[in-house]
């Protein structure tokens, strides 16, 4: 049987893509049948389709060698998707069809199409009540990116922390899942986008076309720099004693995410001696695919605290996460905030 996809074969502008009829996919023993309602463009999809080409030669050559080097293995770009099951694998025991599901493919891509098939403990759940495909699937970067970094650097209440690029997917959903943990956030975006970041709850809002928080004389526990285009030595003298800089972007960060890692799956960490601040880089998920959908306030602390209870080394080598995790606690505002500032472009499916 055959489905509709966005399928390229070369790498190169938004020209490059088409629709096309391709195999539709048949799941395995383990492996769900997703029908996709909605999916997103991200830059993730973006860059992947032009081999990273404005992010210099170093970049450009590492996705080739990830994604395929005269052409893309992957024709079918897309790793985020809501939708609904229409088939499972025989081994298959927690979804059934019918399940309205959301989740992410992460790198193996796949979601611009009509059906796209994961394993059973993919990071794959079903939707919240009430949230429709749209909200779900605008969740799926931003949320799982920021729940996972403020789970590894250890947030706890009264905390305060920075949120630098608060007006992106991952900005926005960080600066909610911080007034969860009851941490004071002080959230850096452009000018245009102040009001929307301030509506999203932060205690604080920085223009940072006016304002350079390093100058400020303000000092903070935890800099998360959603966007990747701070550094741990320009922050440093803004962070407490003990202080963490995560970033979630960046060519240096995702060089240090493929560091190997120790049995703490702690990632890398470097620490100034004098200050005793650090920072921090590393990938994948430590979450659980159930931790998706998770939106109520208690269900995200008594996660966290679990987690932190069951990994306690992993609260001294802190990090970021470039795809998987949770949800932030408030989809419609997610969902609004990311509108606003042009951060997706969400397509119904057939």
């Amino acid at each position: 049987m055959l489905m509709r996809a966005v399928v390229y074969e070369k790498y190169g502008p938004p020209e490059v893509l088409r629709i096309d009829d391709v195999e539709r996919p048949v799941p395995k023993d383990d492996e769900v049948l997703v029908r996709t309602h909605a999916t997103t463009v991200t830059r993730a999809d973006c860059a992947t389709r032009e081999a990273n080409r404005r992010s210099g030669l170093a970049a450009a050559t590492f996705s080739r060698l990830a994604f395929g080097v005269l052409r893309p293995r992957q024709r079918i770009l897309g790793s985020e998707f809501a939708g609904e099951v229409v088939a499972i694998g025989g081994t298959v025991r927690s979804f059934a069809v019918g399940d309205c599901v959301f989740g992410t493919s992460g790198l193996r891509f796949g979601a611009h199409a009509e059906f796209i098939c994961l394993r059973e403990d993919a990071a794959l759940a079903h939707m919240p009540a009430g949230v429709s495909f749209e909200q779900a699937v605008a969740i799926c970067d931003g949320g799982l990116n920021a729940l996972t970094s403020l789970r590894r650097v250890g947030l706890r209440e009264g905390q305060r922390i920075l949120v630098y690029g608060a007006s992106g997917s991952i900005g926005t959903a960080a600066v909610q899942l911080a007034k969860v943990l009851d941490a004071d956030v002080t959230a850096a975006c452009s000018t245009r986008k102040v009001q929307a970041v301030r509506s999203l709850g932060a205690d604080r809002v920085i223009d940072y076309r006016r304002n350079d928080f390093t100058r400020s004389g303000e000092s903070y526990d935890v800099i998360f720099d959603a966007v990747g285009k701070q550094s741990f030595r320009r922050c440093r003298g803004s962070l407490r004693h003990g202080g963490t800089y995560i970033a979630t972007d960046g060519l240096f960060n995702l060089v240090l995410s493929l560091v190997p890692r120790g049995p703490a799956a702690g990632g890398w960490c470097s620490r100034c001696p004098k200050s005793r601040t650090r920072a921090c880089a590393t990938s994948g998920s430590w979450s659980r695919p159930g931790d998706i959908g998770r939106s109520s306030t208690g269900s995200t602390r008594s996660r966290t605290s679990s987690r932190r209870r069951g990994t306690s080394r992993l609260s001294t080598r802190p990090g970021t996460s470039f795809w998987l995790s949770a949800t932030p606690v408030n989809p419609e505002q997610t969902v609004e905030a990311a509108r606003s500032v042009g951060v997706y472009a969400v397509a119904r499916g057939r």
